[in-house]
């Protein structure tokens, strides 16, 4: 038999505008609002990003612009032969 996990109520301020999008939210997926919230902090106090997503992470918010070539969306036949295919 597993042991129930403990849990003490609390309380926050938030501005109405995200409590509603919050209720929106939990409602779009058929959830209560307690059990939105406490999933969102779960996955941010506890999902912490590998290194390599971290580097790219990094990279982007420091401007750095891809080497990557750039892809011609002009027609079907352009794009394939720019990505290589």
């Amino acid at each position: 038999m597993e042991a129930a996990i403990q849990k003490k109520a609390t309380m926050f301020r938030l501005s109405t505008d995200l409590l509603d999008r919050l209720k929106e939210m939990a409602r779009s997926e058929h959830r209560s609002l307690n059990n939105f919230v406490e999933c969102i902090l779960l996955d941010v106090a506890y999902n912490e990003p590998n290194d390599i997503t971290k580097a790219a992470i990094e990279e982007v918010r420091s401007g750095k612009i891809w080497d990557e070539p750039s892809v011609d969306t002009s027609s079907v036949e352009a794009m394939i032969k720019s990505m290589g295919l």
